[in-house]
Order: C-alpha cells, then structure tokens, then sequence
C-alpha cells in the first residue's frame, strides 16, 4: 500500500466522485427558496475563508512555498462546499444530514488531494507518513565504493561498459553524513548511485549535492522529485553513467530555514561545504575537482544552490537552481537579519547571491541551468533576475520555464527531464558524451 499513487490513479479520482456524489445528493430535492439563497451565501463565505488564508497559506514566517493557482481552487472550492454542506447538515431532513456528515470529511479530503496533486509534495501513501524510500547501502556496495574513493583520477570507461555485472537500474540509499566540523544537527541523507557506479566493475563518478524545498526533507527530493527515475532514464542514454547524487539535510527540521549560512539558527553552510564533501569523497567512488561537481535545489534549496555555488567555485562548477529566490529569507528582512546574520546588514549583504557572483566573476568555467514554472508570478521574475545576474557575471546560463506548472515539484521534475543537459554534458556523462563516445574511432 505504501506504493499507492494519491497525485493519480484510482485512489485519488475514487475520492473525488464519492464526494462529488455525496454533496450533489445532499443538496437535491425541492427546499425553500431562502434555503437555497442561504446555502449559496454560505459556499461564498466558505470560499471567502479559502482566499483569506492564501497568504498564510503561501507565506507563514520562515516558509518557503507558493500554490498554483488551479491548487489555490482546490482549496477555496474545498472551503466552499464545506460551508454548503454544513448548511445541508440544518435542513431538517435525516438523510441529507447523514450524507452532508459523510461529505465533509470527504471534500476536505478531496481539496487536500487535489493540492498535493498540483505541488506534488507526496507522491504516494507511504510518503505520507515518511516510509524509508530505501534501506542503508548494502555492504557490497560499500565496500565496493571504498575501493575507489580514496583515488583521485579519471573514469574508466571499459569498466562502466560492463554490462554482464551493471544492474539496469541506479541504487538509492538512506545514509548518515556526520556534521563533524559544524556540529549541524542534520537528517538522514540519501545517495543516488546510478548503474555504472555498481555492479562487480564500478566506474568512478561525477557528484551532484541537491537540495529539497522548505519546508521539506531531503526524501522529498527522492520521492516527490523522482530522483533515481529521472537519473535512471538520463544514465541509460550513457552506458549507465550519471552522476552520483547526494542529497544531504540543509534545514534541520522541516520549519526550520538557516538559509545555507552559518548562525545561531545552525552551521548550515559549514556542514555543506565541509562535512558534507569530506563524506562524499571519504565513502563513495566520485571524482574530484570543481570540474566534476555541481549543487543544485528546489525553491529554499535552489536558493542555497546559487548561494554556494557561486560563493564556492573551488567545490563547484556547476549549479541547478529550480524556483529559488533573490536572497536568503527567514520571513521579512528585518527578521532574517536578526536571526540569520545577528542583526549585521553587512554580514547579510555578503550573503546576498547578487553580490556574491559581482563579487567572484568572472566566472571562466561555471554552467548553471535556471528553471521555474509558466504559472509562478512569485519566483519566477526572481530567477529572471538572478539567471540574468549569473550570465553576467561569465557563467554558462541556461534559462528554462515548464509549462503549465507552478512553485512545484512537477516543475523540478520536468526540470531535471528536460534540462538537465548542460550540467551532465559539463561533467562528461549523458547522451551528448555518449555521441562523443560513439562517434570517436577506436585507436590501435
């Protein structure tokens, strides 16, 4: 069961006509007129409630989200049949009362479906409830990406091509990344390896850091982000290679947001910049160098993505930032310096992306890849301005906006569908590698 798709498929649409049923049943049949004056007044005041709240919805102190607006009618028109059917529960009638009580519950959970069917924060039933994705790493593969970490060097093409030993899909495994210098008092991790980092004749690897949203979890990069489906269908144009992909805690907890910096809110930006590659290149089979890695995130965490990886070129040359902001928030400006930076304007400007990539430019070998959704009118100006800004300051800038969609997952989904390739080609993996291979005549 924990498998069970709520953003499609039967469970879902099965919840949204027994409501449907319920509610038009509930108010059928001859009422008197002030009724039916009364029970639309009421579905108004439920909708009004709806669009009182969107701003707490959207942007409570220290949040970091933002609905579409076909979300956004899901939630006022869940608020608006709620009120009619509280009407329903006074007509007097007992079976409209008992079908108006069997509404309720069902329409507010119909609403809440139909949200995280547009955000796409919970895949399936088991994310509900924060089921493990996936075990520990088993001790073959450890032991196997033990081998090779500690040895700086190139790939080894032969060996990826293994076929007879490289399984045909990635591995994704939940481990534990020691904050040993910033004391960060982080979640689990996750690590994606694709195909041609496993098997008896593993390859050594480029490394992508990703970040979730916030609030959020490094499994909702995994799950809602379909992490090891996408790379799986990227690494399978390339012989099974892919980067290898860490996705490591930067909040905390999920209402926590210490903006990827170092404060009294947490060591964030050591613990990504110093626990975290200590770990990668100590445990796992990668290559090193600025050339073979790249960080991106998600809204909060793609925020924290230009914010390193531009204050970082000597870890990182490569950066995916998917509807992230101007600047690191924690609520209003005022708030986040008091919290995030103790109360210095200039330790909080220093911070600033804007004047971390005027400051670092030019930039001579840097791709970074900007995405956001058609229907964000929030994040989506903020990427043009900070795209625009990286372009500047001398990095590669790809620009992308997915259509349809908004501050969601289903954006960073067709994100890493469909524009991942700038930052693969930059690390040598992905189909334009694979041509490069291909087309290359063998050498006596």
């Amino acid at each position: 069961m924990n498998n069970v798709d709520i953003m499609g498929g039967w469970l879902p649409y099965s919840v949204y006509a027994l409501a449907f049923l319920l509610v038009v049943i509930a108010l059928l049949g001859r009422g008197k007129r002030r009724w039916l004056f009364i029970t639309i007044a009421a579905a108004l005041l439920g909708a009004g409630i709806g669009i009182a709240l969107i701003p707490f919805v959207q942007s409570p102190i220290g949040l970091d989200t933002v609905l579409d607006p076909i979300a956004l009618t899901w939630m006022c028109g869940g608020f608006a049949l709620v009120a009619a059917m509280v009407v329903a529960l006074v007509r007097g009638k007992a079976k409209r009362r008992v079908l108006a009580a069997f509404a309720i519950p069902l329409v507010l959970l119909s609403a809440a479906l139909g949200v995280n069917a547009q955000f796409g924060q919970y895949p399936t039933l088991g994310s509900l409830v924060d089921a493990p994705i996936s075990g520990k790493m088993p001790e073959s593969v450890i032991a196997s990406q033990h081998r090779l970490a500690p040895t700086a060097g190139t790939t080894n093409a032969a060996a990826g091509a293994d076929a007879k030993s490289m399984p045909t899909q990635g591995l994704v495994s939940r481990v534990q990344i020691p904050a040993t210098v910033s004391k960060f008092p982080a979640r689990d991790a996750y690590v994606y390896l694709p195909p041609a980092a496993l098997g008896s004749h593993p390859e050594r690897m480029p490394v992508m850091i990703m970040l979730s949203g916030q609030p959020g979890a490094p499994e909702n990069v995994v799950q809602a982000g379909s992490l090891r489906e996408i790379m799986d269908a990227w690494a399978a144009k390339d012989h099974g290679r892919a980067p290898i992909v860490v996705v490591p805690d930067q909040l905390g907890d999920p209402a926590s947001n210490p903006m990827c910096v170092d404060s009294k809110l947490g060591n964030s930006a050591t613990y990504l910049t110093v626990d975290v590659p200590k770990w990668i290149e100590s445990n796992l089979g990668v290559l090193r160098g600025p050339e073979n890695w790249a960080i991106g995130g998600f809204s909060q965490g793609g925020t924290c993505a230009i914010q390193l990886g531009s204050a970082h070129p000597e870890i990182f040359s490569a950066i995916l930032d998917v509807s992230g902001q101007v600047e690191p928030a924690n609520g209003s400006q005022a708030h986040t310096i008091k919290v995030g930076f103790d109360g210095s304007t200039t330790a909080y400007e220093a911070a600033l992306p804007l004047n971390l990539l005027k400051k670092n430019a030019p930039y001579r070998d840097t791709v970074a890849v900007f995405g956001s959704g058609s229907l964000d009118g929030v994040y989506g100006p903020r990427v043009n301005t900070v795209s625009e800004a990286a372009r500047n300051a001398g990095m590669d800038v790809t620009r992308v906006v997915s259509p349809n969609t908004a501050h969601s997952w289903q954006t960073v989904q067709w994100v890493m569908r469909n524009s991942l390739e700038p930052i693969l080609t930059h690390l040598h993996v992905g189909p334009e590698q694979s041509a490069s291979e291909q087309s290359t005549p063998e050498q006596p």
